[in-house]
Formats: C-alpha cells, sequence, structure tokens
C-alpha cells in the first residue's frame, strides 16, 4: 500500500484545542512552553514560540478542535487529496489560520478534524527555548479503527505496534514523514479523545534546559525524565490546566526503511527507565 502521507511529507504543524477558559489556557502555554500570545479575541487565541504554535478556542475541556499537518510543498499537498478522494473520504473546510488558501479536512474514526494544508510563511523570528511542535496522540476504544484510517485510507506508515499477551492492540504509532511517529493511539477504555501532544527538544541536553524552565516558572513535572521503548525517546511530561497532557521529547528515532515492530504491553515498553503510566 502507498504511504502517501510520507510521500507528502506531512507533518505536525500545530495543535487547536477547545477550553471552557479558553484565555487562562492560552496563557498557561505562553508561559510553559516559552511561547507568545500573539493573538486574542473572543474567538481564537493563538500562541506561538520557536518553531511551535498552539491554537486555543471556546469550547469543551480536553477536546481537540483540530490538528493541522502542513505538507511539504503543493506537490505533497495535492498527493494527499487525490488520495483523500480515491478513497471517498468527505473533505471539509479547514479552520486553521496558519495554512494557506487550498487547505482541507478530514474527519478521522473518532471524529477528530485533522486538517492538510501548506504552511505559510512566519514572518517573525521567536527567541527562547528550541522545539518544534511534534506529535500528537489520541486516546481511543479502538486502535484498530485508528489504523485503518491512517494507514489504510491516508496512508500513513505503521512503525510500531504494543499487545497485551492475547493480541490486542494497546497502542499503534504512525508516522508520515521521517520521525518514529506523528499521530499515535493508545488503547483506553471509556475514552475517545486526545492522550497527549508533544514538542521535540533535539539533544537530551534540552530536556534540562526546559526541566529548568519549568522550575522556574512553578511547573512541576508529572511523569519524567524516562525513555519509551517505541522511539526510543527520552521525555518529560506536565499538565495544563485543563488536564491536557504535554510531553516534551528528545532523540526520536529517524525512520528510514523498516518493518513494523512489535512489542510487549508491558510498563518497560512505556518508560525503560522506571515508572510507566499505562492506559490499558
Amino acid at each position: 500500500m502507498t504511504h502517501t502521507a510520507v510521500q507528502a511529507g506531512a507533518y505536525l504543524h500545530h495543535v487547536a484545542y477547545e477550553s471552557a477558559n479558553p484565555k487562562t489556557l492560552a496563557a498557561f502555554y505562553a508561559r510553559a512552553l516559552d511561547m507568545e500570545l500573539v493573538h486574542e479575541s473572543g474567538a481564537e487565541y493563538r500562541c506561538e514560540g520557536p518553531r511551535r504554535r498552539l491554537v486555543v478556542v471556546p469550547g469543551e475541556n480536553r477536546k481537540l478542535a483540530y490538528a493541522g499537518l502542513a505538507c511539504r510543498n503543493a506537490e505533497g499537498l495535492e498527493l494527499m487529496r487525490q488520495r483523500v478522494k480515491a478513497e471517498g473520504i468527505e473533505m471539509e473546510a479547514c479552520p486553521s489560520p496558519y495554512f494557506k488558501e487550498g487547505a482541507f479536512g478530514v474527519r478521522d474514526a473518532n471524529n477528530q478534524l485533522v486538517c492538510f494544508g501548506l504552511a505559510k510563511e512566519e514572518t517573525k523570528e521567536f527567541k527562547g527555548i528550541q522545539g518544534p511542535t511534534q506529535h500528537l496522540t489520541y486516546a481511543s476504544e479502538d486502535v484498530q479503527a485508528f489504523i485503518d484510517f491512517y494507514v489504510g485510507k491516508l496512508g500513513f506508515q505503521l512503525t510500531d505496534r504494543v499487545l497485551h499477551e492475547d493480541g490486542r492492540l494497546a497502542t499503534a504509532f504512525t508516522t508520515s514523514n521521517f520521525e518514529h511517529h506523528t499521530i499515535a493511539c493508545f488503547y483506553t477504555p471509556g475514552r475517545n479523545g486526545v492522550d497527549h501532544h508533544s514538542y521535540e527538544a533535539g539533544d537530551w541536553e534540552y530536556i534540562r534546559d526546559w526541566c529548568d524552565h519549568l522550575a522556574a516558572e512553578d511547573i512541576q513535572l508529572m511523569w519524567g525524565p524516562g525513555r519509551h521503548g517505541p522511539g526510543n525517546n527520552i521525555f518529560i511530561f506536565i499538565k495544563d490546566p485543563d488536564e491536557n497532557w504535554i510531553e516534551i521529547s528528545a532523540e526520536l528515532e529517524v525512520i528510514y526503511d523498516r518493518d513494523t515492530v512489535d512489542w510487549p504491553q508491558h510498563p518497560r515498553t512505556l518508560n525503560k527507565w522506571g515508572e510507566a503510566i499505562l492506559r490499558s
């Protein structure tokens, strides 16, 4: 099966959350993630930093408004558009302020809105800790439906799976570029939404810098530092005021050409170094 999303070079450019207190949530991200609150209105708040962006809109807490995946170029975006048409997936308008005209959105198996587009040129250089938006991970009661949509219909590459002893899927990792995962999914009984989203720190020494920054802002780590098995990345986690989980990740595995790897559902798969937060 053709990995259309990989050919398009799609990457997670930004995410948008709903919140019952959007101004408060946006102010937290500006402080915690070393970003600037560059736009605020009753309808939308935007935070921006070095290669990272976040949108907050009024709505329900802990709910994804949409995810914005930027394609490498116009040819890549057209590849995605033609793949979506060929699969018979309904396209809808993309609400993102960060994409050029011609972007479109699709709804996945859990009704999450995922937008594909071409990123607008950045006109401002931001100072602060480096670290682009990296990946998004869902919580879902049906991981196979997640695979069927992202791999089967959109052409993502399935990099790793985590399996219970009886063969049931616990986690699936998919990529649309050279990094280990762009969008992943944890089996989570009773939940269909977002597990977390992540920012790339680069070298592991930047995890130290992020921890020092968070400490200076009196924001405690909820998990980590640790090292995941799938992806082999070093991580820390914090929570925002709405209880969304945020990961900062270093040295995520670069994927070239390999088959899907299966892992056992075990605490050491999720964290080689210590405590694990298992979803199922």
